[in-house]
């Protein structure tokens, strides 16, 4: 089983991510590593990566993905997937694929943001997040309170998955 902990920058991905996969004992990947040097050192820059940017990045991942699936790795996958067209690319319609939305205000998501050192991502960013972000229905995803303990989003996302 794969599962990809999606929303904006500062949203938690990472953080749940790694920890769910511990919990699990599952291998864990951020999406963050897939992308190339130019995208980041674009968004370090303080400019939004647009669909082109994007598109070598969502085919390594999913490319990953399908890695993933034929080698039955239970896998957690941190990645922003904020629109609909790049968790159709990352099959996120796969019966082997969940998906869970860390849903977070903008008020939340720019105060983690103001404190975070040593990413990519800056707070100036956030609007273009927000932008682009679609957020998937809830056929399509398990939504999140980003704002909730980080224990409190692992127990039910593993209540879930069981």
């Amino acid at each position: 089983m794969i599962v990809i902990v999606m929303g904006v920058s500062g949203s938690g991905k990472s953080t749940i991510g790694e920890v769910l996969a511990q919990r699990l004992g599952w291998h864990f990947y951020d999406a963050d590593d897939f992308h190339s040097d130019a995208a980041k050192d674009k968004m370090k820059q303080g400019i939004p990566l647009n669909d082109a940017d994007r598109k070598p990045w969502l085919h390594a991942l999913q490319s990953a993905i399908e890695n993933w699936l034929i080698a039955d790795e239970n896998t957690v996958l941190a990645c922003s997937a904020l629109k609909s067209t790049y968790r159709q690319i990352l099959h996120s319609d796969h019966p082997q694929i969940k998906v869970i939305y860390l849903k977070g205000s903008w008020d939340l998501i720019s105060e983690r943001l103001k404190h975070r050192q040593n990413h990519f991502m800056k707070e100036n960013l956030l609007q273009s997040q927000f932008d682009t972000l679609e957020e998937p229905t809830p056929s399509e995803a398990i939504y999140m309170d980003a704002s909730q303990p980080i224990q409190v989003i692992i127990q039910s996302i593993i209540s879930y998955l069981e």
